[in-house]
């Protein structure tokens, strides 16, 4: 058993931990503030490499695998989360299902602009009346002639104010439950898609989420995306790559309110001493750490699974939710060492609380991540 990152796997990590110190960290506050989408910093990620990471170079893509993904979205979300959050979405749901279950012309039709960083795309399962239950969502897809003709409401889908791409889950055979969906491949320009509301969320105010209506939309025949029928199985098997990035994204925001915990309670004196001396907050910060070791494990054990071609389903889950809860205690605890202070937006614990808490809900919440679990545990 070895611990060790390869030679390129560290490259990696480096190359990400220098653009997010140099280019993101400055002005990750100020995206926040000003709900602005960082264009110029996704541009500087794909000229890396990041917006494409696992898409082989033949497509455009790095040609680079699950862990070295991992690392790298680390540490983007140690800088930023909502600049994690669009370059998770461009890499695990919208390029690795194309990658995976795309035809060969779909896939030079659309990777290479994604992994460019030209364009981004986003993914469109979620429905007011379908969450956790996806499999019963009520978009519909009906053939008409030479194309599809989509009708429904997706909501909260990242990227959608900005995406070319939207990977769309629509029901082909209305009375087939699961069996009956498939998934689409929908341009910004086919007649009849549009985005509607854009939601005012708690966190990752620099990413888009937004509603998007398929009204009598027009889609190519050719733009189905693996099988009809089987769209349900492609959402799945994305949403295992999914969890993965997601839970390196916690593990992002978890650091990074561990290291600005670290350095406040080394500057800040009460009582005539640094706050860092009271065992209560060496207590803290030594379960802060702990717990991030722990998820960084599960969530780099569940990449490599993936880059072997093994299950990791369950893993996925485990990584997501342990990373999950991690973030959101990593960033409660750094707000209770601030004190006063964590809770004004002067200083970044506060921005760490509010993006901390979507990673426990999107991409499956954790109690479904607890219903995975125990279901490959107990089948």
């Amino acid at each position: 058993m070895d611990f060790a990152l390869s030679e390129e796997h560290r490259l990696v990590q480096q190359t990400a931990r220098d653009f997010a110190t140099r280019e993101i960290l400055p002005v990750a506050s100020q995206l926040d503030a000003e709900h602005r989408f960082p264009a110029e910093i996704v541009r500087g990620l794909a000229e890396l490499g990041l917006m494409g990471v696992m898409v082989p170079e033949e497509y455009g893509g790095a040609g680079m695998d699950n862990v070295a993904y991992v690392l790298a979205m680390e540490e983007v979300a140690r800088a930023c989360a909502s600049t994690a959050a669009i370059m998770s979405v461009n890499n695990s749901l919208v390029c690795d299902p194309i990658l995976r279950y795309g035809t060969e012309e779909q896939k030079r039709r659309y990777l290479p602009v994604l992994a460019s960083g030209r364009e981004i795309g986003c993914y469109c399962l979620t429905e007011p009346q379908a969450g956790s239950d996806a499999a019963s969502l009520q978009t519909t897809a009906r053939l008409d002639g030479d194309g599809w003709v989509l009708n429904g409401t997706k909501v909260f889908v990242t990227n959608a104010r900005e995406a070319w791409v939207f990977i769309v889950y629509a029901r082909t055979e209305p009375e087939a439950g699961p069996r009956g969906i498939s998934a689409f491949i929908v341009e910004r320009d086919h007649p009849g898609i549009s985005v509607g509301k854009v939601e005012r969320k708690m966190g990752l105010l620099a990413s888009s989420t937004c509603e998007v209506l398929l009204q009598d939309c027009r889609v190519p025949r050719d733009n189905l995306l693996g099988a009809r029928g089987e769209g349900f199985k492609v959402a799945l098997s994305t949403l295992d790559g999914g969890r993965i990035g997601i839970a390196a994204q916690a593990v992002g925001i978890a650091r990074a309110a561990l290291e600005e915990s670290v350095a406040y309670a080394r500057e800040r004196r009460q009582f005539g001493r640094p706050i860092a001396e009271f065992q209560a907050i060496q207590w803290k910060i030594a379960d802060m750490a702990t717990r991030i070791d722990a998820a960084r494990l599960l969530t780099l054990r569940a990449a490599w699974l993936r880059d072997q071609g093994k299950r990791c389903t369950a893993e996925a889950s485990m990584a997501k939710l342990f990373a999950s809860e991690t973030a959101m205690f990593a960033a409660h605890q750094g707000v209770q060492i601030f004190g006063g202070y964590g809770y004004i937006k002067d200083y970044p614990v506060e921005r760490y609380f509010r993006d901390a808490k979507i990673t426990e809900i999107y991409e499956g919440t954790s109690e479904i991540q607890r219903l995975v679990i125990a279901r490959n545990l107990l089948a």
